[in-house]
């Protein structure tokens, strides 16, 4: 049986996650260029078979055509003496010399009286007998040559053509060779097979290797050897996994630094939360300590006026530094931002202080960050940025007009905060630790901070904030200012 008919085990394929699945419905690739092969040469063999028997035809063809004019001539020579009455050629001498005759080569003689009785019948073939090829190769390849028929006296002689010996050779022929040619075409099958099987051997390493790199071995490498195709292939793969690996390590370099980055700004808060309890728990009760023993001594010394006006002294000093603390609380612990607070009230509530500590600076504002709340990591960088920069007005742009405006569009919140001072741009790299603390809070937003002075003078700081983008932290909600 041939190999080509016999059923051969679907090939595992690899998947993009490189998983082996079995693949039912493909034919595996040495298969198919098996096939394929097998296939050309079945057509060269059916060619070559399609010449030779159209040769054999003709041959066939010659060879009775030639054989039935020997025997008509030889045959109508006989006839004619018996017709003539010739005594040598009587109707019994005529049957007799048949008889002796026997056979004609690769014909059928037959001799019938006036009634049409058969008298005479050559004998079969002795080559082969009992054996003819099939009727249908015979009726494809047997010559057309009609039967003669011939008068003798009395007597019908007739000759007719027979290829049969002639086609039993040629089936047997075609038959023996149709058999080696089927063997040859096994062994070119099996031989194809053996032979790519072989030749792509080396693709199981390159599965290995891609199975390998799916399950995320990046470090994974071919030999770059053997044919110059699969030593392309190596390179090729080879070049692809070394940049999958260096952008899985910037990968992880860059969320290395972004948890750094989440857990210095939690620690910022942390420690901001801890200095404003110690600043209101320490700090803020003994200042309220001396102010209400300063409080008491005014109150008992009415007699004596020197003692009284230093402890009236010392009260105010205590009442400034508590406004100086709780200053320092609400930069320390913004406003909360609860479910009825938004950004624009936030904004509103610090600056309605600082304008109480801060009346000789006008302050314009133009607060459009919108009516719904937003995520509290926004909510605290636009509200650190209006704090430092209002900061930074008073200890450093001798200014006397400030404006800070907040617009909100469909993904990106804009803060902005402009003054008529000096200006506080700095040198590069010498930026102060606030400026420094604005671009970090900033860029952890994937935001932009724009710094510049107009032309008209003065100092513009522009923070653009994200809104769709997803921050790389969610903070807690700032807790509430405390007295």
């Amino acid at each position: 049986m041939s190999c080509a008919a016999c059923p051969l085990p679907p090939e595992p394929a690899l998947d993009i996650a490189g998983l082996s699945k079995p693949v039912a419905t493909s034919l595996s690739l040495r298969l198919r260029v098996s096939l394929v092969l097998t296939a050309l040469a079945a057509a060269f063999v059916l060619t070559g078979a399609a010449l030779w028997v159209r040769d054999a035809r003709t041959a066939i063809a010659e060879e009775v055509t030639a054989a039935h004019r020997v025997a008509a001539q030889w045959l109508s020579v006989s006839a004619r003496g018996t017709a003539a009455g010739d005594p040598a050629w009587t109707e019994s001498r005529l049957l007799a010399h048949l008889n002796a005759v026997g056979r004609i080569r690769a014909h059928q003689l037959e001799a019938r009286d006036a009634t049409g009785k058969l008298l005479y019948r050559s004998p079969p073939s002795p080559y082969k007998p009992g054996r003819d090829a099939p009727a249908w190769f015979a009726h494809w390849l047997g010559p057309d040559l009609p039967a003669l028929t011939l008068p003798a006296g009395s007597l019908t002689l007739k000759l007719q053509p027979d290829a049969s010996r002639a086609l039993i050779d040629l089936w047997d022929d075609l038959a023996a060779a149709a058999g080696r040619a089927l063997l040859a075409l096994v062994g070119l099958f099996a031989g194809c097979w053996f032979a790519i099987d072989r030749a792509l051997k080396p693709l199981g390493t390159v599965m290995a290797a891609l199975d390998r790199t799916g399950q995320g071995n990046f470090d994974t490498r071919l030999p770059v050897d053997g044919p110059p195709e699969l030593a392309h292939l190596a390179e090729a793969f080879n070049s692809m996994a070394l940049r999958l690996d260096q952008a899985v390590a910037e990968n992880v370099r860059l969320n290395h630094e972004q948890a750094v980055a989440r857990a210095v700004t939690e620690r910022l808060e942390a420690d901001r939360k801890a200095i404003a309890r110690d600043l209101h728990d320490e700090l803020g009760q003994s200042i309220t300590a001396v102010a209400a023993l300063a409080g008491a001594i005014v109150q008992r010394t009415e007699n004596t006026p020197d003692i009284r006006q230093s402890a009236e002294v010392i009260r105010d000093v205590a009442s400034r530094m508590q406004g100086d603390v709780r200053a320092l609380l609400t930069r320390l612990r913004p406003p909360r931002n609860g479910p009825q607070e938004t950004l624009d009230d936030a904004v509103r509530t610090y600056l309605a202080a600082w304008r109480k500590r801060h009346g000789d600076i006008e302050l314009a504002t133009e607060l459009f960050a919108g009516p719904s709340p937003l995520p509290d990591e926004i909510t605290l960088t636009a509200l650190r940025v209006v704090q430092e920069s209002c900061t930074n007005i008073v200890r450093h742009a001798l200014a006397s007009k400030a404006r800070i405006r907040l617009l909100r569009a469909d993904d990106c919140l804009t803060v902005e905060v402009s003054d008529n001072g000096r200006g506080i741009l700095p040198a590069p790299g010498q930026a102060g630790f606030g400026l420094a603390g604005m671009r970090e809070r900033v860029a952890e937003l994937k935001g932009h901070l724009d710094i510049s002075s107009p032309a008209g003078g003065g100092t513009r700081i522009r923070a653009r904030l994200p809104l769709l983008a997803p921050s790389a932290t969610t903070e807690a909600s700032p807790e509430p200012v405390e007295s």
